[in-house]
């Protein structure tokens, strides 16, 4: 029964990730969360009768020890959501190439270990949901943010394209692009010096609406990919930013 599917969220312990969560399981989902932060993975899997998972997205191996784990305690995995990422506002000529392999390790090749663990699955049963997390600085720039940007707008063309490739096969894959969002990152990334601290602090500033997205809204624009009904909409890249971008 469709109720009875199952959702794994990387990235799904706080912020963003776990007001995801919170719509999947109203959705009727089961609900696998994959963090590092176990302790608040396995809090809120509590709260939403489904199952913590400890889970490093730059770990292939690890990643897919947790599908497995995940398909013998729950079931198969039929909706993914990527929302694991990490940033620090840096300018690009005080980056080094540590800096770069981080950013791309989480950001992007994450995305796509995730991916390579279930899509076959899904194709094979004929049914799947995968939402890919990128940025509004994937689709029109952001200062400080220049590796970010470009890891996310990988994740963009890697979306688009395996939404071709499966399609045919009954699964649709989709790109949430969040504008500024009031999370515990963004408050951490507005720690690292002075320019961050402004950046952060003009944030609200900067958008249309006169403030920055809450998590709960911006998970809501990636759900509506996953609902059952959502089967022509693939490869499509959705901004929920308030009005700060258009394009």
């Amino acid at each position: 029964m469709t109720e009875q599917r199952v959702a794994l969220v990387t990235g799904g312990a706080r912020g963003i990730g776990a007001d995801v969560c919170r719509r999947l399981h109203a959705q009727g989902r089961r609900v696998a969360i994959a963090d590092l932060l176990t302790a608040d993975a396995e809090a809120l899997a509590d709260e939403l009768g489904g199952r913590g998972y400890a889970c490093d997205v730059t770990d292939s191996e690890r990643v897919r020890a947790v599908v497995a784990a995940i398909e013998s305690d729950l079931g198969p995995v039929d909706i993914l959501v990527n929302c694991a990422g990490f940033d620090r506002f840096v300018r690009f000529v005080d980056t080094d190439e540590d800096f770069w392999d981080t950013i791309i390790d989480i950001n992007y090749k994450g995305t796509l270990r995730t991916c390579h663990a279930v899509l076959p699955g899904m194709m094979e049963r004929g049914w799947g949901r995968i939402v890919n997390f990128a940025s509004d600085a994937a689709r029109v720039g952001s200062s400080l943010e220049s590796v970010y940007a470009g890891a996310k707008a990988g994740v963009i063309g890697f979306t688009k394209t395996i939404a071709r490739e499966s399609v045919k096969r009954g699964v649709t894959c989709n790109v949430v692009c969040p504008g500024p969002t009031d999370t515990t990152l963004i408050r951490e990334m507005g720690e690292q010096g002075e320019l961050p601290a402004k950046i952060v602090a003009g944030l609200d500033r900067a958008m249309p609406i006169g403030r920055m997205a809450q998590p709960h809204e911006i998970a809501y624009g990636a759900t509506v990919f996953t609902h059952d009904d959502a089967t022509l909409i693939t490869g499509q890249t959705l901004s929920v930013s308030g009005g700060l971008t258009m394009a």
